[in-house]
């Protein structure tokens, strides 16, 4: 396993100790299901429904926390079958959309979800002249319902646009009272007051977690890791994991193990899983 040094590596053994009552959250696109141009085809890896089954027999629960819509993760991911078999054996699978302001469990099976910021209907009035200003009017842009994420991928110089875009979007969602989140050649604008680090201290306090790993990939993740790394100055076992790919990533300097796109993190999982079983 690509350990990050030999701290990382004791980090490890002592979360397989406390597998048991430990929550494993994971982010979605670039962790679970490969980056690709359009968001709609970014589905799970064929491998993942049943590592994570697996997983949830050796673990307290298993939570999967993205930007994405929730609804939209649970179809990409089949995570509300997943869900089902999960909870037929007593434990816990948990969907957190929108950077946690949409929850859903295998337990209670629907989605809770609050209203649309206030701000963001005047931000998509103005949104398409902000993209003409910056030279990214043919940005794709999605609609989350809570949300609207800018995509540069699919441009000529995605690099370029997005740094462009960056402040551009950034001044407007000001404007707004909406927050920017960035992420790997797309900019999201979304409500404040929730991120992935809330969602992660909420599970590990519900939970009594007794240990907590994280995946991410990407700039996003970020708030995540660093809740994770306060639960560890607190005496929690943890373990920090950079999906990395071929693009510049932002987790790798902050990780105990990084690993190569999906298939690196379900490897992990299945290592994970047998240490565990002893």
């Amino acid at each position: 396993m690509p350990f990050t040094s030999t701290e990382a590596e004791a980090r490890y053994a002592a979360l397989v100790e406390a597998a048991g009552s430990a929550v494993v959250g994971l982010d979605f696109d670039g962790t679970l299901a490969p980056i690709v141009d359009d968001p709609d085809q970014a589905h799970i890896h064929p491998d993942a429904p049943e590592v994570l089954m697996d997983l949830s027999a050796v673990v307290r629960a298993v939570a999967v926390i993205t930007g994405r819509p929730a609804r939209k993760v649970l179809a990409l991911g089949g995570l509300d079958e997943v869900g089902a078999e999960i909870g037929g054996t007593g434990r816990e699978l948990f969907v957190f959309g929108q950077y946690g302001h949409e929850r859903w469990s295998s337990t209670h099976r629907r989605v809770v979800t609050p209203r649309p910021p206030q701000g963001l209907s005047g931000f998509l009035r103005e949104l398409p002249q902000a993209l003409r200003a910056a030279e990214a009017g043919d940005a794709f842009v999605e609609d989350k319902g809570l949300a609207f994420a800018v995509h540069t991928r699919r441009l000529e110089d995605p690099a370029g646009a997005y740094r462009r875009l960056e402040p551009v979007l950034r001044d407007l969602a000001d404007r707004y009272d909406l927050v920017v989140e960035p992420g790997r050649h797309v900019i999201e604008v979304r409500s404040p007051g929730m991120d992935k680090g809330v969602v992660v201290r909420t599970l590990a306090q519900e939970l009594d977690a007794g240990g907590f790993v994280f995946a991410g990939d990407d700039l996003g993740d970020v708030d995540a890791f660093e809740a994770v790394s306060e639960l560890r100055k607190e005496g929690l076992p943890t373990l920090l994991v950079c999906s990395d790919s071929d693009e510049v990533s932002a987790l790798v300097s902050r990780s105990d193990v990084v690993v190569h796109g999906p298939e690196g993190v379900l490897d992990l999982l299945r290592q994970l899983i047998r240490d565990a079983q002893g």
